[in-house]
């Protein structure tokens, strides 16, 4: 691994984790503010992404954050109490200052999910550069009803694995249909990163 990676192995707040053990708290208000977007989509060989225009954006404790993009991992990267779902989506934001918050969301096997359908639709089999496409997408359809998350800080989980990133996982997942998950995992048999240790970390639960 080059050497500007190192933080990935030496690193001590690494992502993912299970989220087990969790502390009960109060880690303040998460919210969601996404807006209806056209699909700009791309296959960069490690997942399917989808890159966002300015306009949405998540407040976390106040502070807010812009969604830069979203993309997804085949099976879960984060477990919950030891189990994998089937995928799980990061909605990657950045602030003025330049700090990141991501923003994770299981899926797992249940009805089809028609927000996530144009996506699958659009999905490039190769990697390649960015298709704008003529489709409307609604990323709020993406988030759970009930709102119950995870918070703890962690890294990104591709190199360059950088530390100081704010997650927030939620932890009911959403429905996607098991035919779905096939399309998908066709493109990607295995894209997500085995768990750290999460160390001395705390890991909140909130409401």
């Amino acid at each position: 691994m080059s050497p500007d990676f190192r933080v990935c192995s030496l690193g001590m707040e690494q992502t993912p984790v299970d989220l087990t053990g969790a502390i009960r708290a109060e880690a303040g208000a998460v919210e969601p503010n996404f807006q209806p977007m056209p699909l700009r989509i791309v296959n960069n060989g490690h997942t399917i992404q989808v890159n966002c225009p300015p306009g949405s954006t998540t407040k976390i404790n106040g502070a807010t954050y812009d969604l830069a993009q979203f993309h997804f991992h085949h099976p879960s990267e984060h477990l919950l109490n030891g189990s994998r779902f089937d995928l799980e989506c990061h909605f990657v934001h950045r602030n003025a200052a330049g700090d990141l918050a991501v923003v994770g969301v299981f899926l797992r096997p249940g009805a089809a999910n028609a927000a996530l359908e144009p996506i699958w639709q659009a999905m490039p089999a190769k990697e390649g550069p960015e298709v704008q496409t003529a489709a409307t997408i609604r990323p709020a359809d993406l988030l759970p009803r009930d709102r119950a998350y995870f918070r703890y800080f962690g890294s990104l989980t591709t190199p360059p694995c950088s530390e100081g990133v704010l997650w927030t996982v939620y932890r009911d997942p959403i429905e996607i249909s098991r035919e779905q998950v096939v399309r998908f995992a066709q493109l990607f048999p295995a894209n997500a990163r085995p768990v750290m240790p999460l160390n001395r970390r705390f890991l909140l639960e909130a409401n």
